[in-house]
């Protein structure tokens, strides 16, 4: 006597849970221009080396004689692999069994795979479309949903185990509604497709009906909408470009935060001084120029990978590499309302410096801050609030910090690019005060000019007066800063100053803790 029939089954029920739904189902899921899970997951990862787990979980149904009459599986496919040659937990949503709605097998296998990589110390992929919770229920009492009270739920407390402690990265691939929205930003990178994909707290139909309002689900949560909410950090032109997203993005951090990122090999020169760098930034402090030229110029090449760039617009937040060295780039666009520091640039800048402190991420930042954004609408929005917040948030990271300054350093808001014990590196072009000249000026000798002959050309006096006394050369001379240096070393700097602080990053191994912040 053996097992064989037994077996048998088992391999059926493998075959059933990847044929499930057919060629139909899949033929759908590519007219809507989407893949479906498992190509998906073929197209991520490493060729050849993803590994099930839990196929056979769903729920069958036997016939008359006992024997296995249909299988249909759990609406959510997980298990491991490797992305570049190092391990990861990939957990996707099947949307084509029953729209991804979850089942009691499908939240099972989704905590595993949280609880997988958490214990095995490495990252956390989730390909998202799904509804979430229906209000029908994932048991046999129709209607019974929701949480129970007894206890928080594990899949909560596991997910904020999960960003504590491994790189967690979130796509939304098609309509990500409720639950796996909420699952879709706790995450340390988070990308929704622009034309296919749609994230909502809740979807047409449960809109009208509880507010009366009509609207499309790209309307409610299209990629033009959460690219600048600031729900997503990226927008991927198509599912290949979401692929070429992750893989950059774990390139740059470590499998967990018990270790350091990865050095590259690198070909660029650490040496290399770019002519371009002594004339970037105008003599006219009213003109802008291009800070993302300015960062590219000094990384390596090709290494920069911009995090939310149309949130927050006024503060640019990436990754890059110099000399191999991951590192993170905080940096001002003057473009952007001048570099001013809004209630969103803050909230944008708090989540980085977060990531950079708990992957131990170094930063360097370019300083161009003419202040805190002013104004009714900064205001509304509770700016100060964000902004101190931000200022705590980089105060209480572990990794070392480099400020380069730029061009403006004003007010309280300078100290968000001010990580503790940083370095403060500037160059020719910099200035600092407790605000720009124009305002400061008119702020503080408004009789002074009225009175004036000619008012304008007394304006224009006192500015010239203050603008040189906020010239970074006194402060150097009075050892304000660390050295003011030629613009074309900048590359050169960074480098030396990331190798003299790479035993340094050691200290901050381990998970981070932090107070309350405003």
């Amino acid at each position: 006597m053996s097992w064989k029939e037994e077996v048998d089954e088992l391999q059926r029920r493998r075959e059933l849970a990847r044929e499930h739904g057919g060629a139909e189902a899949v033929a759908k899921q590519h007219a809507r221009g989407r893949l479906a899970v498992r190509e998906r997951i073929d197209a991520l990862v490493d060729s050849e080396s993803f590994r099930e787990i839990g196929a056979i979980a769903g729920r069958s149904e036997k016939d008359a004689a006992g024997r296995l009459a249909s299988f249909t599986p759990a609406n959510v496919v997980s298990g491991t692999a490797k992305l570049g040659g190092r391990p990861c937990v990939v957990c996707g949503d099947d949307f084509t069994l029953r729209g991804a709605a979850y089942s009691v097998a499908g939240l099972r296998k989704g905590l595993h795979a949280e609880q997988l990589a958490v214990h095995s110390r490495v990252p956390l992929v989730r390909l998202l479309e799904a509804g979430g919770a229906s209000i029908a229920g994932t048991g046999k009492s129709r209607g019974r949903s929701g949480y129970d009270f007894v206890s928080p739920s594990p899949l909560n407390l596991f997910a904020m185990e999960a960003l504590a402690s491994v790189p967690v990265v979130c796509a939304a691939l098609g309509p990500v509604a409720g639950f796996p929205a909420g699952r879709l930003v706790a995450s340390h990178l988070s990308i929704m497709t622009r034309d296919t994909a749609q994230v909502l707290i809740g979807g047409p139909a449960l809109v009208e009906r509880a507010l009366g309002e009509e609207a499309s689900k790209e309307q409610l949560g299209g990629a033009d909408v959460h690219g600048r909410s600031g729900v997503v950090d990226n927008l991927a032109e198509d599912e290949a470009d979401v692929w070429r997203q992750i893989r950059a993005f774990l390139g740059y951090l470590p499998p967990s935060v018990w270790e350091l990122p990865p050095r590259a090999a690198c070909d660029d020169p650490p040496d290399r001084a770019e002519e371009e760098l002594l004339s970037l930034v105008p003599r006219n402090r009213r003109r802008a120029y291009k800070m993302r030229r300015l960062v590219e110029l000094v990384v390596d090449r090709g290494s920069f990978f911009e995090l939310g760039a149309l949130h927050g617009r006024s503060q640019i937040t990436g990754l890059a590499r110099v000399a191999g060295q991951p590192v993170g780039v905080l940096a001002n666009d003057p473009v952007r309302d001048g570099g001013s520091m809004t209630a969103a640039g803050a909230r944008k800048v708090r989540r980085f410096a977060e990531l950079c402190d708990a992957f131990h991420l170094p930063v360097v930042s370019f300083v161009d801050e003419p202040g805190f954004m002013i104004g009714s609408e900064a205001e509304r929005a509770g700016t100060i609030r964000f902004g101190m917040e931000a200022i705590f948030a980089v105060s209480q990271t572990r990794v070392p910090w480099l400020a380069i300054l730029v061009r403006r350093s004003f007010g309280v808001a300078a100290g968000i690019h001010l990580g503790r014990e940083c370095t403060a590196l500037a160059w020719p072009s910099a200035e600092s005060g407790s605000m720009p000249v124009e305002g400061g000026v008119a702020l503080a000798y408004g009789r002074e000019i009225a009175a004036a002959p000619d008012p304008e050309a007394r304006r224009r006096e006192l500015e010239e007066e203050v603008a040189a006394a906020q010239s970074i050369l006194p402060r150097a001379e009075d050892f304000g800063v660390h050295d003011l240096i030629d613009p074309r070393t900048t590359r050169q700097r960074v480098a030396e100053w990331l190798e003299a602080n790479r035993e340094r990053l050691r200290a901050s191994l381990g998970p981070a803790r932090y107070t309350m912040r405003p």
